[in-house]
């Protein structure tokens, strides 16, 4: 199987905090994706930290888990600026 990403993310939002795990590389057999977990507040300076980490990283593809409506915050502050793709 080919692969498609060569990096992503996923989010899991809650009130008070955003945990992301980011996978870059490859995800062919031989050599695994490096894996990088954080965790970032949920005030918009950390939003933005979080935003210019993703960048940094050149990722563009999110998926993400909230419960609630706690995962708007975090789209709205990615929207204006970002070409990621979220889902």
């Amino acid at each position: 199987m080919e692969d498609i990403l060569e990096c992503g993310c996923g989010l899991d939002v809650h009130k008070e905090s955003i945990v992301a795990c980011l996978l870059t590389g490859s995800a062919n057999t031989e050599n695994k994706p490096t894996k990088e977990i954080r965790e970032f507040g949920t005030q918009m300076k950390d939003l933005i930290q979080l935003r210019d980490w993703l960048e940094e990283h050149h990722c563009v593809y999110i998926a993400m888990e909230s419960a609630g409506i706690y995962w708007r915050r975090s789209i709205r502050s990615w929207s204006n600026r970002s070409a990621m793709k979220c889902t």
